[in-house]
């Protein structure tokens, strides 16, 4: 898998609880791929893509690194991204 649909992604990454919650995010404008601002949940992220996420009093910047076929446990999501927010600090 080389894309997947942003909303599908967020979702299997474990950014959100609900994959209707993705798209919602994004379609408030909530969600920025490589600083341009999205609002398609369908649009497609491709590996090395850099998401910045606006969650209730946050922000998140992952930068997606793989696909999932399913949504999995903490562990599995962990793996689809880089949080370099933390590698800021």
């Amino acid at each position: 898998m080389e894309r997947q649909r942003l909303d599908k992604w967020l979702w299997h990454a474990r950014v959100v609880k609900a994959r209707s919650s993705a798209a919602a995010l994004v379609e408030a404008g909530h969600v920025r791929v490589n600083g341009v601002r999205e609002k398609a949940p369908g649009h497609a992220v491709k590996a090395g893509d850099v998401l910045t996420v606006g969650l209730d009093n946050s922000v998140r910047v992952l930068r997606v690194v793989g696909f999932s076929e399913r949504r999995g446990d903490a562990t599995a999501a962990r793996v689809l991204y880089d949080d370099l927010h933390d590698r800021q600090r």
